[in-house]
């Protein structure tokens, strides 16, 4: 059985959280976490957090911290899930360079500011449902 490895931001910017917003044409749009695939030259986890995020937000970041783990298993491939909390040191969309912003099926892939409260995530259509709960459950606990 073949494994591979995701890593997810939580990102918080102050009194908010930092997502990505996905959607395409015709489709219902939901949100996500910054992340992706580690890669072979990938250091270690924290290494290929912190490349996704400038890859895909354009935005560094400080200390990170695992807090949630997610197995996914398959029939060819089991995905493991590492969820990490990070505060947003600075971030600025021109410096976005993954390969999924040249792919034109990619659709909308745009990072989005939501308030960090337990009504505000559940309004959301956030993915995947378990960091959805997770987070609404202990939202009021990152605030500050």
């Amino acid at each position: 059985m073949k494994v591979r490895h995701n890593v997810r931001a939580v990102l918080l910017d102050d009194d908010h959280l930092v997502f990505l917003r996905r959607g395409w044409s015709g489709g219902t749009p939901y949100y996500t976490t910054v992340g992706g695939g580690v890669e072979p030259d990938d250091a270690d986890l924290e290494a290929a957090l912190r490349r996704e995020v400038m890859e895909e937000i354009g935005a560094t970041i400080g200390p990170a911290t695992e807090f949630l783990t997610l197995t996914e298993p398959g029939e060819r491939v089991t995905v493991v899930q590492h969820f990490f909390r990070a505060d947003v040191l600075d971030m600025d969309q021109k410096r976005r360079s993954g390969p999924e912003l040249d792919d034109p099926d990619i659709g909308d892939f745009s990072s989005v500011r939501v308030e960090l409260d337990a009504s505000t995530l559940t309004a959301l259509e956030l993915q995947p449902p378990e960091l959805a709960s997770y987070l609404r459950e202990h939202a009021k606990n990152w605030g500050a």
